[in-house]
């Protein structure tokens, strides 16, 4: 028998492909998918440290994408009145990203209804549980991550 069709290995298999089929990575949080939070959250975390306007390659830089990607959903944001765009006083060239007080509002509302997701998962599984399951995620995190390397 291989490693492949041992029991354990089959039952990892089907667990994994039916996490991914649940597409609980792609869900919107709040109305908003979750590269528009993850950006949202970005500029929001900046302002928290002191830095309300962020330029683009800032954002991309603490995202891990590129900045493309970063400005697609700036424009998005921007449509919907979530940030602004502000030309940079000290190089005209450069342009600054900020929350809008709307922009705000739905950070907290979303940063809420995503710490509320995993609130109920922790209620599903009871805290022993959540803890064994982050723990072991994080070993799997570990594995891939030296596989990759």
């Amino acid at each position: 028998m291989t490693d492949l069709e041992s029991a354990t290995s089959q039952k990892l298999l089907k667990v994994f492909m039916q996490f991914r089929k649940t597409g609980w990575h792609d869900r919107k949080i709040a109305g908003y998918n979750p590269s528009e939070f993850k950006v949202l959250a970005t500029i929001e975390r900046g302002v928290s440290e002191g830095k309300p306007n962020m330029k683009v390659s800032e954002i991309s830089q603490k995202l891990q994408v590129t900045p493309p990607t970063v400005t697609q959903i700036i424009n998005i944001l921007e449509k919907d009145g979530l940030v602004e765009r502000q030309i940079d006083p000290d190089d005209r060239r450069a342009v600054k990203i900020k929350l809008s007080e709307k922009g705000m509002e739905a950070t907290i509302l979303a940063r809420k209804a995503f710490a509320e997701t995993f609130r109920g998962l922790i209620d599903h599984l009871g805290e022993e549980d959540s803890e064994k399951l982050a723990e072991l995620l994080s070993k799997v995190i570990k594995y891939f991550h030296e596989l990759s390397h």
